[in-house]
């Protein structure tokens, strides 16, 4: 932890592990937050038409899968924005499923491996130093995905510019990004799957499931 645990442990590991399930609710309340959009603006065009000129995420056998209505009434910016950030909650799941599984086969590569090979109680653990540089680590690249979106002709989740190379009417660039798309949608209910296992059952390894076949 931060600070040397003092005498009453059991006392510790209970606040430890109460801020840690306070601090995973406040993240998913956080990720489900970004899909809110900031202002209401007037609806520039018909959500109908622009599910039928868009060709990435409309995937079988879901098709344009909005079960909430979330999308209903809502203009291109704000569809655009929802895309944007559907994006980016989707490579960030993906980089934590993977963050994850390496964590929890033993791979540490900071801190002479001190950590907890459990990634939430490693959470705990991290000294602040770590914290710093996480933090400030997350906030370079937002800034610079900021000054990315300053640009002509900018796209949702194209931080590289492919766009200016290639449009959506390759079939092959359209393949890509679906496949990215629901590559990330399956690793947002994957790292909420995997959080949630740990927390309620203590499992974080490759046999999270094991209590329910005892």
């Amino acid at each position: 932890g931060f600070f040397d645990p003092p005498i009453n442990v059991p006392i510790y590991l209970s606040l430890s592990n109460i801020t840690m399930k306070s601090a995973i609710v406040a993240s998913l309340v956080a990720s489900a937050a970004a899909f809110a959009p900031t202002k209401i603006v007037p609806a520039s065009t018909q959500l109908s038409a622009w599910v039928e000129d868009t060709v990435v995420g409309v995937t079988p056998p879901a098709g344009f899968f909005d079960p909430l209505g979330l999308s209903k009434g809502k203009d291109d910016v704000t569809m655009k924005y929802y895309r944007e950030a559907e994006l980016k909650h989707g490579r960030v799941a993906m980089a934590a499923c993977l963050g994850w599984y390496l964590n929890a086969g033993g791979v540490h590569p900071a801190f002479n491996s001190a950590l907890s090979n459990d990634p939430l109680k490693a959470m705990v653990e991290l000294p602040a130093v770590g914290w710093v540089q996480f933090v400030l680590g997350c906030g370079a690249i937002e800034w610079l995905g900021q000054q990315i979106k300053e640009r002509p002709g900018y796209e949702p989740g194209d931080l590289l510019g492919a766009a200016y190379w290639v449009d959506n009417s390759d079939e092959g660039w359209v393949s890509y990004q679906n496949k990215e798309m629901n590559n990330g949608r399956l690793a947002m209910l994957a790292i909420t799957g995997i959080i949630y296992q740990d927390v309620f059952t203590g499992e974080y390894g490759d046999m999270m499931y094991r209590q329910l076949v005892r």
